[in-house]
């Protein structure tokens, strides 16, 4: 793994100067702390904001940028003005993406950055994803996925060089928790986003809280399973949040299980 680390460095030398598409993830945060690393100040970030973040992401993506000591910035992406989004079609990702990386194309040209990366690792390679599609159309590289590197070697590299999110849960857009060609509006959003939290809030990791018409359907590792429906205060202010009946998903917590 320490050679995929130096065809990284090298891949990143040959850019000599990039904007990193930063969400504070494990693979960007990876990315842009070797970046920092390799390319000093010809380095910097570039964070989307907009209803499709959680707002613990957006603060941790931040604090995290901060602490890498890079130059940062925010852009904030109305997502509903995207018909796709707003009804949540099957390509969704495809024109999010575009519109958020269009963005950050904006504004790191405004800054002097003419290369601008995002976090793809290899294993994104065979999964579904129209919004690595629109990336790659727009001329976004993907370093990791040069370099080879796997999710798995991303977070053991991560954990060598010290990074706190070697081991952060993957999380992604909170659309993903809603059937396709569902109407989203911000107050849905909004409600999946308080009921993840007051999960997370209870040390449950890797939460999807899933909504059906009035139905939250909640994935967890099954191995919380007992503690959470034991936890009658705690399902009280989730169903509080607007939900008609709560639901626990008995095969667990699945990455795009709504796919």
């Amino acid at each position: 793994m320490l050679d995929k680390l130096k065809v990284l460095e090298d891949i990143l030398l040959r850019y000599g100067k990039i904007c990193v598409a930063y969400s504070g993830g494990t693979d960007s945060d990876f990315l842009l702390n070797v970046a920092k690393k390799v390319l000093g100040d010809n380095v910097i970030a570039i964070i989307g904001n907009g209803a499709m973040v959680s707002g613990k992401d957006y603060e941790d993506a931040v604090i995290l940028a901060k602490s890498i000591g890079v130059e940062y910035y925010t852009i904030d992406v109305d997502i509903f003005e995207i018909q796709e989004f707003r009804y949540n079609s099957k390509k969704r990702c495809y024109y999010c993406k575009k519109n958020i990386m269009g963005g950050i194309i904006k504004k790191a040209e405004e800054l002097g950055f003419s290369t601008i990366a995002d976090g793809k690792n290899f294993d994104d390679g065979g999964e579904y994803r129209p919004g690595a599609m629109a990336a790659e159309e727009m001329g976004i590289v993907s370093p990791l996925f040069e370099a080879g590197f796997t999710k798995a070697e991303i977070r053991s590299v991560a954990k060598e060089l010290g990074l706190e999110t070697w081991n952060k849960a993957s999380n992604s857009c909170l659309a993903t928790r809603f059937p396709y060609n569902t109407l989203l509006t911000a107050e849905k959003l909004n409600m999946v986003e308080r009921a993840e939290k007051l999960i997370a809030d209870c040390k449950i990791k890797s939460v999807r809280v899933r909504l059906q018409g009035d139905i939250a359907r909640i994935e967890m590792q099954k191995e919380f399973f007992e503690e959470f429906m034991k936890n009658d205060e705690l399902i009280i202010k989730i169903k509080e949040i607007g939900f008609k009946y709560i639901t626990l998903d008995l095969e667990g917590f699945r990455s795009g299980s709504l796919d």
